[in-house]
């Protein structure tokens, strides 16, 4: 008798191509999602526009994979997660290359949220995936190296971004960094492989009715709380900061700002480091360090040294990406029916505080100054605790298991 699957254990050839398809296939997103955060500096003087109105350059692409996401996640119970995010990714590219050729700032925004329509499976069903295909003893592990391709996708299309901006304009920038994302869209298609943990949806459940249980339930509606803030006050920091370093006292050249989010790499670790520790101590005290952390660096994030200010965003960093990948997890972990629309409303979460947090506290940092903007961090990163103690999140075991709360 032919024993059931329980999904690929660490080591194995299957597990190490599934990583790596899905840290390719988080890089191409979130390069592509977080570019133009290196350019607004650029695109706000070259177009004559506020910091909080260049903002939805980036705001456009992430509210179009939050409306996305729970379709994507809909589809791929149908066509299975791997093409799902196959197509998804495939698309994206093509839009992407062409969203910098735009006319007009208008046109520019438009393709960039229609490529966040596109981009929405990846966010919406690789932890799903993730949850199908690995043994859920490392979980935790696997969903910590798929963060860390997102945080480096994030630092590389950033990178690419800022000084290509800087020497040719921010047009060129963009369309370099859609250059360097097919690549690994390439890469993702050939190393992904098949699924065995994925069945095709046989009996038809409401989606409407599937979200709407997953919102009555208080552990999982506690993760999607958490990710709106904790990622709307990432966005926050890394959407303004550009600006703040550019002007007095930092006076920082546009060409070197984005070297600051070299300090994703901190935060690559630290994705890695929270999902190995969960394990041994359970969710809630790893995000309860990550929220310290971010509490702590806001100090720093206010003193007017370039040096102390890169501590304190490195500590920043670090703290978000101790929390962010845990709660995430938990998403698909805690879900006991509907892991995909599970997943994909954490999804739709944080997403949707990128979006509009980070938008709208541009105008907080317009109207308020960089002190009350920090201030606005602060207020996001305490509500995301209190949710996860109120909502009760379950603790992870010593051999990984989530264990839901009575």
């Amino acid at each position: 008798m032919q024993r059931a699957f329980d999904g690929h254990d660490r080591g194995s050839s299957e597990y190490r191509r599934l990583v790596l398809a899905l840290f390719a296939a988080g890089f191409a997103t979130f390069a592509q999602i977080f570019d133009a955060q290196a350019v607004l500096p650029a695109l706000a003087a070259d177009l004559d526009i506020t910091p909080a109105t260049a903002a939805l350059s980036v705001s456009a692409t992430t509210t179009g994979l939050a409306v996305s996401v729970l379709v994507w996640a809909s589809v791929s119970d149908r066509i299975g997660r791997t093409r799902a995010m196959a197509w998804s990714l495939g698309v994206a590219t093509v839009l992407s290359l062409a969203a910098p050729l735009m006319p007009s700032f208008e046109a520019v925004v438009a393709l960039r949220a229609a490529t966040g329509l596109a981009l929405g499976a990846v966010p919406a069903v690789a932890m799903a995936y993730l949850n199908e295909e690995v043994h859920r003893a490392w979980v935790p592990v696997a969903a910590g190296t798929y963060i860390a391709g997102n945080t480096i996708g994030g630092i590389v299309g950033r990178l690419v971004a800022g000084p290509v901006a800087e020497l040719v304009g921010w047009r060129v920038a963009l369309l370099a960094v859609a250059v360097v994302c097919a690549g690994f869209t390439v890469l993702f298609w050939r190393v992904v492989p098949p699924a065995q943990g994925w069945r095709r949806t046989t009996r038809e459940v409401s989606a409407v009715r599937q979200v709407a249980r997953h919102l009555r339930t208080p552990a999982l509606a506690a993760t999607y709380v958490a990710g709106f803030c904790l990622m709307g006050a990432f966005t926050t920091v890394y959407n303004y900061l550009g600006f703040r370093v550019a002007g007095p006292p930092f006076d920082v050249p546009v060409a070197l700002v984005s070297l600051l989010f070299l300090a994703y790499l901190f935060g690559t670790v630290a994705s890695r480091v929270g999902g190995g520790v969960v394990r041994r101590v359970g969710a809630v005290p790893v995000i309860g360090a990550g929220v310290a952390a971010i509490v702590a660096s806001v100090p720093l994030l206010l003193v007017e040294d370039l040096v102390v200010l890169v501590v304190g965003l490195v500590v920043f960093t670090t703290g978000v990406f101790l929390a962010h990948p845990v709660t995430s997890s938990l998403s698909g972990q805690l879900a006991t029916t509907g892991r995909a629309q599970s997943t994909a409303l954490y999804q739709l979460s944080w997403l949707a505080g990128t979006a509009v947090l980070g938008w709208a506290s541009g105008h907080v940092y317009d109207d308020l100054g960089w002190g009350a903007t920090l201030g606005v961090v602060v207020a996001l990163a305490s509500t995301a605790l209190v949710a996860v103690l109120a909502g009760r999140v379950g603790q992870t075991g010593p051999s990984g298991q989530t264990i839901r709360p009575a």
